[in-house]
């Protein structure tokens, strides 16, 4: 994979400062907004469907999130996602807690289901249980799956034709053909709530500038784990982790990008 290729998505991002409509929980609202902001994108947060339907047509990505869900929010994720597809928006869902509770996983098999999405990206037990295996998954928190993630991904993305991404120490990315495993990252990030809403965020921003989705969601997780790497060097702890990411999220470059991204084909 061509790093140099990989990086540029970032000054893409930069120039271009993609619109990514977001409905997502209201735990992280406010962190996916600023870390949008910080990779150089701009964020709205439109949650109504008569307030969706029409801001959506202004942006280039979506972002759905369903970590804290209702019926009315996934009405209106439908709302959105239907108008993204008839403008060729693409769409990025994070099925937070599929495979916890019910609800939650009829929420993200109706959107994967209901509208065409382009990347879904969640841990390895959501993403398990999405492609009809066995994974365990508590709150929203992977305790396990049964397999190997790799070809757990590469099922989903075949069965639903879109790009698969699985978060871990070692993030997966992949649409059934080509997969990229991602090595950037930091074990502080996951000491935080909030850091996967906040990957997909970013997946969306660089989604709306690419539209290789393999390659801009890569892109976007290593951007996210190289920031991730440089904060745990100026931090004492989470609370002040959380204030190096968002830092180091903005301060990134594609130079500084390229000579630390980590991406390798298999």
């Amino acid at each position: 994979m061509d790093m140099k290729s990989l990086s540029s998505l970032l000054t893409q991002v930069r120039t271009k400062r993609p619109l990514v409509h977001h409905i997502t929980n209201y735990v992280t609202v406010n962190d996916c907004a600023n870390v949008t902001l910080c990779i150089g994108g701009a964020p709205v947060m439109a949650h109504s469907p008569e307030d969706a339907s029409e801001m959506v047509a202004m942006a280039n990505a979506l972002v759905l999130n369903i970590g804290t869900p209702d019926h009315a929010q996934i009405e209106s994720m439908l709302v959105a996602g239907s108008r993204a597809n008839d403008l060729n928006i693409p769409i990025i869902l994070d099925p937070v807690g599929a495979g916890a509770t019910r609800m939650r996983t009829d929420a993200a098999c109706t959107l994967l289901h209901k509208l065409n999405i382009s990347v879904v990206k969640g841990n390895a037990g959501e993403i398990a249980i999405l492609a009809g295996g066995k994974g365990t998954v508590r709150g929203v928190d992977s305790h396990g799956i049964k397999g190997d993630p790799i070809e757990i991904a590469k099922k989903l993305a075949n069965k639903l034709d879109l790009v698969v991404a699985i978060s871990g120490q070692t993030d997966i990315v992949t649409n059934g053909e080509l997969t990229l495993l991602v090595d950037n990252g930091h074990p502080m990030m996951g000491k935080l709530s909030g850091t996967g809403c906040m990957a997909s965020s970013i997946a969306g921003a660089f989604a709306g500038v690419s539209k290789d989705h393999v390659k801009s969601t890569a892109a976007a997780l290593a951007a996210f784990g190289v920031a991730g790497e440089k904060a745990a060097l100026h931090s004492n702890g989470p609370s002040s982790f959380k204030v190096a990411l968002t830092d180091n999220v903005y301060r990134l470059t594609e130079d500084m990008l390229r000579k630390s991204i980590n991406v390798r084909t298999v």
